[in-house]
Parts: structure tokens; C-alpha cells; sequence
């Protein structure tokens, strides 16, 4: 397996460490809660319902990093140090997001999210 596979599953992982952020910050996250988490994550304020943001936009991005990973592989246009470091570069990304996403650094997070992005485009362009 390559570097850049290995991205992809810390990708796939990363968004459940803001759950286990937004349950812990949440408050009172018991069985109760556990019967209806959507609605529960749904009442959260401040810092748990950023992280709970933060998952989202995780499982919404992952597919596209994974497909691009994938695709530049299959390609084979590029070094393989190049797909590596890309994807290196993207987990970056994803964790600064999810920092700037936790300390409410909106502009940061923007960036954060433009260059994870810019850098799943660059991995279908090198392997073009």
C-alpha cells in the first residue's frame, strides 16, 4: 500500500474524531441521546456543534480525496512521491480545517478547506 492510500483511510477516520469531540463537549450525550443523535448533535451549540459541523463536511469530502487517489494511481501519470506528498499535504488540510473549525477561525478554515480542494484537483492534473 502507498503513502497516499494510507491518506485515504485516515481521511475516512478523521471525521469521527470531531463526533467523538462533539458528543464529549456536548454535555450529556447517554442513552437517551443515543436513541435520536441527529436530534441530539442538532441542539448543540458553540464548540460541539462545530466539530459536529466539522464531521459533516469531513464525510462530505472524503469521496472525492479517495476518488482522486484512486484515479491518479489507476492513471499512472505521476511519481508516485508526488501522489504521496499531495495526499500528505491534504490530511494537512483536513486537520487545519478541523482545528480552525474547533477555535471558530472562520477565514482559516476557508482556506484550509480551498487548499484540501486545490489539492485533490492537483492530484487528477499530475496524473493527467
Amino acid at each position: 500500500m502507498t503513502v497516499a492510500y494510507w491518506c485515504v483511510l485516515v481521511a475516512i477516520l478523521l471525521p469521527y474524531l470531531c463526533t467523538v469531540t462533539a458528543k464529549a463537549a456536548g454535555g450529556r450525550y447517554g442513552p437517551n441521546a443515543n436513541r435520536d443523535p441527529r436530534a441530539w448533535l442538532d441542539k448543540l451549540q458553540g464548540l460541539p456543534r462545530r466539530a459536529h459541523a466539522a464531521q459533516l463536511n469531513g464525510f462530505e469530502i472524503t469521496p472525492a480525496f479517495a476518488a482522486a487517489v484512486i484515479i491518479a494511481h489507476l492513471a499512472g501519470g505521476a511519481e508516485q512521491g508526488t501522489l504521496n506528498l499531495l495526499a500528505l499535504l491534504f490530511i494537512v488540510s483536513r486537520v487545519v480545517y478541523i482545528v480552525c473549525y474547533l477555535v471558530d477561525q472562520g477565514t482559516m478554515r476557508s482556506i484550509a478547506w480551498l487548499a484540501g480542494l486545490g489539492l485533490i484537483i492537483s492530484l487528477f492534473c499530475v496524473a493527467a
